[in-house]
């Protein structure tokens, strides 16, 4: 009884394995790419860890980098006209060697393609300037998500314009925790993916990232 028991485990196992690798061969077109040039040549910075300071909306108005295109509007306000699974922006991390198509919003349309751009009322694109929340699978485009750590480097390349972000904080909460997706005052990347990465079977967690804005180029 035992040894068929563990036959059926060993076979389930087997299954999940093949079905998660398929849907990484699968991501590996449209949801990732592992380029390392094309990663590490978006910056000559990006191999520097040591904590550099976040720019708030101020600093980069002054330095002329980052303007809203109307001055004093609520960025959580701005409206945008992408369909649903649209592609959009990219996503370059050097320490990764990955760079990774954006898709507009985080419903099974743009999460089946790999990375989703969360959009609503507390969110918003790069140019917002407050919160830009991305979302993947743990068991395809994010998978590699807990290589990460503080200090490390994210780029956004968005409408022109490519964002500079450092990783400060990563932490796991509650598969039901809301919390993360939460208005916020100065420009900050946040990064949420279902844990742990080999859980078989819905995940009960969340694997959070949150990266501050150091530059826009």
């Amino acid at each position: 009884m035992r040894f068929k028991l563990g036959m059926v485990v060993m076979v389930v196992g087997l299954a999940f394995a093949g079905v998660s690798g398929y849907q990484w061969i699968e991501a590996g077109s449209s949801g990732a790419s592992k380029d390392p040039d094309a990663a590490q040549s978006v910056s000559d910075n990006w191999e520097n860890t040591e904590t550099e300071e976040a720019l708030n909306v101020e600093e980069l108005n002054a330095k002329g980098t980052a303007e809203m295109e109307n001055e004093g509007e609520d960025p959580y306000d701005m409206e945008h006209e992408y369909e649903k699974g649209e592609e959009m922006a990219e996503m370059s991390i050097p320490a990764l060697e990955r760079v990774y198509p954006i898709y507009w919003g985080t419903d099974d349309e743009a999460l089946d393609q790999g990375v989703g751009l969360h959009e609503g009322d507390h969110t918003t694109t790069p140019d917002g300037l407050v919160h830009t929340v991305l979302s993947g699978h743990r068991d395809t485009v994010f998978s590699e998500m807990g290589e990460l750590e503080e200090g490390d480097r994210i780029y956004l390349e968005y409408e022109e314009k490519t964002y500079e972000y450092q990783i400060r904080e990563t932490w796991i909460t509650d598969a039901d925790d809301r919390s993360v997706i939460t208005k916020k005052d100065d420009p900050t990347l946040t990064l949420t993916t279902c844990y742990p990465f080999t859980y078989v079977g819905p995940a009960p967690e969340r694997y959070i990232i949150e990266a501050e804005l150091t530059d826009v180029q």
